[in-house]
């Protein structure tokens, strides 16, 4: 009797395992084809995010690429244009070079010359009453005459002095002295004449100025 109760309790412990070892039923057709349907689209719907995703990643890397690329461009213009100043200023610099050289050409050529001219002067300052001699100032004269001449046609020109009032950008006063009826700073006696050439100070004009 007490077998009989042992197999019955061991029957009870395996039941469920058998229980849960029973397979399901087979699908039907309509299930079958419902769960291929289910699959296909959820493929399908994988696929898609997967397109989806592969899209957004190009359309992040071709829009981090035209960043990159505005900022290249952005750096190309900045050098472009700063290379441009620069050729353009050196072009201006060379351009006023030059216009300097052919405007002032003549410069060292006119300070030479001007001691010349002062010695003229000097020599034509000198009266005589020889006239053999004064033949000979006349050609001095001549001399003189064309030499100034062609240094004006130059732009080298006397700067006026005497009688004008002091200016230290023409005139460089050497004395100074006091004079009844002339107001102070009037230069009242040029030592030697000054010259400009065009509008630069070729030589500045010696004077004696009025206390």
């Amino acid at each position: 009797m007490q077998d009989n109760e042992t197999n019955n309790v061991t029957e009870e412990i395996k039941q469920p395992e058998v229980m849960a070892e029973e397979k399901e039923p087979p699908k039907t057709k309509e299930e079958k084809k419902a769960q291929k349907t289910t699959e296909k689209a959820e493929k399908k719907e994988a696929k898609e995010e997967k397109t989806k995703t592969g899209k957004k990643k190009r359309i992040q890397d071709l829009e981090n690429e035209i960043i990159q690329l505005k900022e290249e461009l952005a750096a190309s213009k900045n050098a472009y244009f700063k290379a441009y100043a620069d050729a353009d200023n050196m072009k201006k610099r060379l351009q006023s070079e030059a216009d300097n050289v052919r405007k002032y050409r003549i410069q060292s050529f006119a300070q030479e010359v001007l001691p010349v001219l002062d010695s003229l002067e000097r020599a034509l300052d000198v009266k005589v009453e020889d006239q053999n001699i004064k033949n000979y100032v006349k050609g001095f004269e001549m001399i003189y005459t064309q030499l100034k001449a062609v240094l004006e046609k130059e732009g080298v020109k006397e700067i006026e002095a005497l009688n004008q009032p002091f200016d230290p950008n023409f005139h460089n006063a050497l004395m100074q002295e006091k004079m009844e009826g002339v107001e102070s700073g009037m230069v009242i006696q040029v030592l030697q004449k000054g010259y400009m050439l065009k509008d630069r100070v070729l030589r500045a004009t010696l004077v004696k100025v009025s206390e």
